[in-house]
């Protein structure tokens, strides 16, 4: 898309630095885990010293980064690299923009809020999580009203229990209700849905605790906002170096907006902001 080769090079640019955009293949032609294992071979096949070298990089100054769908897969590959022995290469930090991070709850009151909004409403995003997994349509039927997780796996909503890990200004007048559970048949033909490589939020706190220094960027205006805002809170909490810039203008996709100078000011605003907090990070 040209909007993304517009973000790397100008990215590369600004921080005089190698930037590789991986083409993944994408839903609904393919399934997961097939996107998390392109970007993490891609990955792995980079940070080999060699590699690296060829390409001028300081093996001391490596950053995985993404937005919305990328900003899932980046968060996946920072989680999986500190399992993985046979990378010696460590992140320096990582960048998650607006980034989709859990599949359990579809109705946070993010997505309650911005159900109808242009670009990613609510409907939308469920329908691309749905074909992540299947194409199926009974999944996209249960994720449409919340009640596609079993019983069994109810131990994992307290890792997107919004109660406990938006600030107040963000759950407004919401009133946080349980869980209701689907049948366990969905996640026994599509278990992708409670595996944190597609779900990062899901890690458990031990997992996190090695994670490089974050930046996340959250959009008031936007379904996904929850989600990034619970994995700042949770990456604070295992205390991971955090910066998260919640944007009370910002919508999702906005940083995709500044091909010229006369498009949305808060695009630009957002993405200097990005490159500025890479710039003294990296």
């Amino acid at each position: 898309m040209k909007s993304y080769d517009l973000l790397s090079r100008r990215t590369s640019s600004h921080l005089n630095a190698v930037v590789v955009s991986v083409n993944y293949r994408l839903a609904p032609r393919y399934h997961f885990p097939v996107q998390f294992e392109d970007v993490y071979s891609v990955t792995k096949f980079f940070l080999q010293s060699s590699v690296l070298s060829q390409y001028g990089v300081d093996p001391q100054r490596v950053c995985v980064a993404g937005d919305s769908a990328g900003g899932n897969l980046a968060a996946a590959v920072a989680q999986q690299l500190l399992e993985d022995s046979e990378v010696k290469t460590k992140l320096k930090v990582q960048a998650l923009i607006y980034p989709a991070l859990q599949t359990l709850d579809l109705n946070l009151p993010s997505y309650q809020q911005n159900q109808n909004m242009p670009i990613l409403s609510k409907s939308l995003m469920v329908r691309f999580w749905s074909e992540y997994f299947t194409s199926d349509p009974s999944l996209r039927e249960a994720m449409s009203s919340n009640r596609h997780v079993p019983a069994k796996w109810g131990h994992l909503f307290q890792f997107v229990n919004w109660s406990a890990l938006l600030p107040d200004q963000l759950k407004k007048d919401h009133v946080y209700t349980s869980p209701v559970f689907g049948s366990p048949a969905l996640a026994k033909k599509y278990p992708g849905f409670l595996d944190p490589r597609a779900a990062p939020l899901l890690a458990a706190e031990a997992q996190l605790r090695g994670l490089p220094p974050t930046y996340i960027l959250t959009c008031e205006h936007d379904v996904l906002r929850d989600d990034g805002v619970m994995y700042a809170t949770r990456l604070r909490a295992a205390g991971v170096p955090l910066t998260h810039e919640h944007a009370e203008d910002g919508f999702h996709g906005a940083l995709i907006f500044v091909s010229s100078p006369n498009d949305m000011p808060v695009g630009h605003r957002l993405m200097s902001r990005y490159l500025q907090w890479l710039e003294e990070h990296l």
